[in-house]
């Protein structure tokens, strides 16, 4: 078995990066230098014709966009670890929730950063567009503080669900988006943030 992970820091590879490490699985990583262009080299851009990470490349098949990757390396590696659920009601949960965080929550986020944040030049900011976000990334956030009432994690013991979920969430506690209304949520993220992957995952960057 060869698994073979592409990444550059501060991007969304960190999501599969902290995957891996919970699945404890043996893999070679290969660090990509996106301000050099890394992602538009011929040779990245046979792995991924989108030019972005993360990529992983198992067996020879390269697979990339980091919810599909998540429910990948769930389905090969995680059900007999616990970490993924089996085939029935529980997958479907779990790819329900793993699949929300980035086309709901990470949307909205999205659309927010990009009308805020300095790498999108201020003229084309839209101060409205930007409200109108931040509105559905709070409403976003309501659903996961509600859900984790009464809940040590997303759909019953840990999985990769929460894995995937929290490291988006971190995304948005970096961006100073206000955590104080969420009580159930910012508690499931300090349970997230104290397993062993996570704190081996930040420590390497």
């Amino acid at each position: 078995m060869s698994l073979t992970f592409y990444y550059s820091p501060m991007s969304t590879a960190s999501i599969t990066h902290l995957v891996l490490e919970e699945l404890g699985v043996p893999y070679e990583k290969v660090k990509v230098d996106l301000k050099a262009g890394g992602t538009k080299k011929p040779e990245f851009m046979k792995l991924n014709p989108n030019a972005k990470v993360p990529v992983i490349v198992h067996d020879g098949t390269p697979i990339w966009e980091s919810v599909a990757i998540t429910l990948y390396l769930g389905e090969t590696f995680g059900v007999e670890k616990k970490l993924f659920p089996p085939p029935g009601p529980k997958r479907g949960e779990a790819m329900m929730w793993t699949v929300w965080a980035n086309v709901t929550l990470g949307d909205a986020f999205g659309r927010w950063a990009r009308n805020t944040m300095s790498w999108i030049p201020a003229e084309q900011h839209n101060a409205k567009a930007a409200e109108a976000a931040m509105t559905e990334v709070r409403g976003c956030l309501g659903i996961l503080d509600a859900t984790l009432a009464g809940k040590q994690f997303l759909t019953g013991d840990y999985t990769l669900v929460d894995t995937h979920v929290n490291s988006l969430v971190d995304w948005l506690r970096h961006s100073k988006v206000d955590f104080s209304a969420y009580p159930n949520l910012n508690a499931w993220s300090e349970r997230c943030s104290a397993r062993p992957a996570y704190k081996k995952a930040m420590s390497e960057g």
